[in-house]
């Protein structure tokens, strides 16, 4: 443990092998931090990661690398214990792991729900409990969970992600009131309206034309990692007890609607008129489009 880099501060962040996690890495790197950088497989590390825990400080690295499956408890306790063995300490815990299934709820098996709620919801409380010891011998901390815009409305064909990313903004808020004695913040950071730079929207724009006048236009819908990592990092400095971070492009009016709505029956009316039910003839009309 290097005497220089005791004094900066620490970053775990969990799913950092692409998209936000990667961004976020980057940036806290960036800007000072010592960064304890987690990922299920890491074959699969970017090159940009794996030169930044080449890079020396001090006689040693300021990123280090370790294999995290956070449906794996072992795995959480071994790479706390190697960022403290590092560093010192960990300063700020960001859950950003997670994934997403669409398609509706009768063709998705229980062992598909399970596995959703296992990454998005029982991996960060078991993420976060186990270095909460950790944070209270050193007087404080902080938590940022990662979540998503269909964690405050949802979606039709998203069920099991909408369902996990509601139960992430429930535990993230009562554990904010439930920690806020202990010295440590709980925070979410909620990109929504489509975040590009990641794996998922790199599988949209796989799927669309490829002329660039169109791919532009497509990625110009939405905000990028590298925004959202920006975010995370102003979540983890101001210093502020705020609880959400909402980052992304309102276009569709859900956000607006969701705060801003006289009465829940409001919201609903604007909601079920956005996605009115689908009938016999709707079906059928979208199969001759298959064909």
């Amino acid at each position: 443990m290097s005497n220089v880099n005791v004094f900066r501060k620490t970053i775990l962040i969990t799913g950092t092998s692409s998209g936000i996690g990667l961004a976020t890495a980057k940036f806290f790197h960036q800007n000072g931090w010592n960064v304890v950088a987690t990922m299920r497989n890491l074959k699969a590390a970017r090159p940009e990661l794996l030169a930044l825990a080449e890079i020396n400080d001090a006689s040693q690295p300021r990123l280090i690398l370790e294999c995290l499956d956070v449906t794996d408890t072992t795995q959480i306790k071994a790479s706390i214990e190697a960022g403290i063995r590092h560093f010192g300490k960990i300063d700020v815990l960001v859950n950003n792991a997670g994934f997403a299934q669409n398609g509706v709820l009768e063709g998705i098996s229980s062992e598909k729900v399970k596995e959703q709620f296992a990454v998005n919801v029982f991996g960060v409380m078991d993420m976060t409990r186990a270095i909460l010891p950790h944070f209270r011998a050193n007087g404080g901390g902080g938590v940022i969970n990662v979540s998503s815009g269909t964690g405050l409305w949802a979606l039709p064909l998203g069920t099991m992600y909408s369902s996990s990313k509601f139960a992430l903004e429930g535990f993230t808020e009562a554990l904010s009131y439930e920690l806020a004695s202990q010295g440590v913040f709980v925070k979410s950071v909620i990109p929504h309206g489509g975040v590009t730079e990641t794996d998922f929207a790199a599988r949209f724009l796989d799927s669309t034309p490829k002329e660039p006048d169109y791919r532009a236009v497509i990625e110009k819908a939405g905000v990028s990692s590298s925004d959202v990592a920006k975010v995370i990092f102003e979540a983890s400095t101001d210093g502020s007890d705020r609880l959400r971070y909402m980052i992304g492009v309102d276009t569709r009016e859900f956000l607006e609607k969701r705060y801003n709505s006289k009465s829940d029956e409001d919201y609903m009316e604007f909601m079920r008129a956005f996605f009115p039910p689908v009938n016999d003839e709707d079906v059928e009309a979208w199969r001759k489009t298959q064909k």
